[in-house]
């Protein structure tokens, strides 16, 4: 019987993953943040993209370290032979806190539960202190201490000569909109951020961040920063998605990591007054030629996509997306083509998100039809689409 492992190449459907692409992102956005460190937020695989293939091209880009949002995917970079520093974006359950310690994790802590955990594996374990960062809600009320309590958590770990404080930092709610309203509070999130580092007197090397992908690409700054090394974290940017439409004009100069391909399966001719899909739901109005691709919901292709004006690019043309999305397959109608004397045949690639003979599809393109955002998209690539890089990044640990 043939393995999983000698049948994936031969998937008539791939996501491209370019990191050369990747790592001219982050320069980008490293420039765009004046000297601040850039930790690459590789949760959530990378956004998709696969964490272990981007996170050490991160690091070949000089990214200071890596975020992501799970003890089990700090512990898997870890087993693969990532040592750079890994911070976990959010506290995780006390029971998790000796893998966090065992495998050099940096720990997240905005409560004085999550803090003794912490504290408690720390003893257990001996060596050297464990760097432990601080969240601060100023204002998304998603997690993080208050202002007042971040007071009392910072001065508990200043106290414990098992724990180091290494950093502290917050989350900005809507630095990617360009409403007035959304850039006052943000202007108040980093001035209540601001002045709590005033109050907290906090030792020089304690890093401090504040600014995801749209902090960074708006440049926005707090005077008290100047005080301590600090640093961005690079998510969706880095990828070379939107975080929002308030900055989609200042992401012109970065470049879309994944682009999803696939190959024509099927080719059939289709009679006019006939239906395609489940629910018979589309109806040609002229004999055309339809092509079918194997990708499907399944696969992270959304299934009502072709109800929101979905296309696909073939010989370089766009080609609208028929009848619903089934879950491994979906259909193109590509008689447009033959109008311009092409004909489409079995084998021919397919662009789903990505780019052909000068046309373009993108992952925002895709958020844009479906009234989401960039992220969900790329995050929803499922694994049945095997990634293939398009150039390997070095072993740098």
């Amino acid at each position: 019987m043939t393995d999983r492992d000698e049948l994936t190449p031969l998937r008539w459907a791939e996501a491209s993953i370019d990191l050369d692409a990747l790592r001219h992102n982050i320069g980008v956005l490293r420039a765009a943040a004046d000297g601040a460190d850039a930790w690459a937020v590789v949760k959530a695989d990378a956004y998709g993209h696969g964490a272990e293939r981007v996170a050490r091209a991160a690091l070949d880009a000089e990214a200071a370290g890596l975020c992501v949002a799970l003890t089990h995917e700090g512990v898997e970079l870890r087993r693969v032979g990532i040592e750079a520093p890994i911070l976990l974006l959010s506290q995780q359950p006390p029971e998790h806190a000796d893998s966090i310690v065992a495998h050099g994790l940096t720990p997240t802590v905005y409560t004085q539960t999550g803090l003794d955990a912490i504290a408690e594996a720390a003893r257990c374990r001996g060596g050297d202190p464990v760097d432990v960062h601080v969240k601060v809600d100023s204002g998304m009320q998603r997690v993080g201490a208050s202002i007042d309590e971040a007071e009392s958590i910072v001065a508990a770990i200043r106290s414990d000569p098992t724990l180091r404080l290494a950093g502290i930092f917050t989350h900005l709610a809507v630095a990617d909109s360009d409403s007035p309203e959304h850039v006052e509070f943000t202007t108040l999130q980093a001035d209540r951020f601001a002045e709590l580092l005033s109050r907290l007197d906090l030792p020089t090397d304690v890093v401090v961040h504040l600014a995801n992908s749209a902090g960074t690409l708006t440049r926005r700054r707090i005077e008290a920063q100047g005080q301590y090394p600090w640093a961005v974290r690079l998510g969706i940017a880095m990828y070379g998605l939107s975080p929002g439409g308030g900055v989609d004009h200042l992401i012109g100069e970065l470049r879309p990591v994944m682009s999803l391909t696939a190959r024509v399966s099927h080719v059939k001719a289709v009679a006019a007054g006939t239906s395609i899909s489940y629910g018979l739901r589309h109806r040609f109005e002229r004999d055309t030629t339809v092509a079918t691709v194997p990708l499907g919901y399944a696969d992270g292709v959304p299934r009502r996509l072709w109800a929101t004006g979905g296309e696909a690019l073939i010989a370089g043309r766009r080609c609208p997306i028929v009848g619903v999305v089934t879950m491994d397959q979906l259909m193109v109608d590509v008689g447009g083509l033959s109008d311009v004397g092409v004909d489409v045949v079995v084998g021919d690639e397919v662009v789903l998100i990505g780019r052909q003979r000068g046309e373009e599809i993108t992952a925002d393109d895709w958020a844009d039809l479906l009234d989401t955002i960039g992220y969900e998209i790329v995050c929803g690539i499922s694994l049945r689409v095997p990634r293939v890089a398009r150039r390997q990044p070095s072993s740098t640990p």
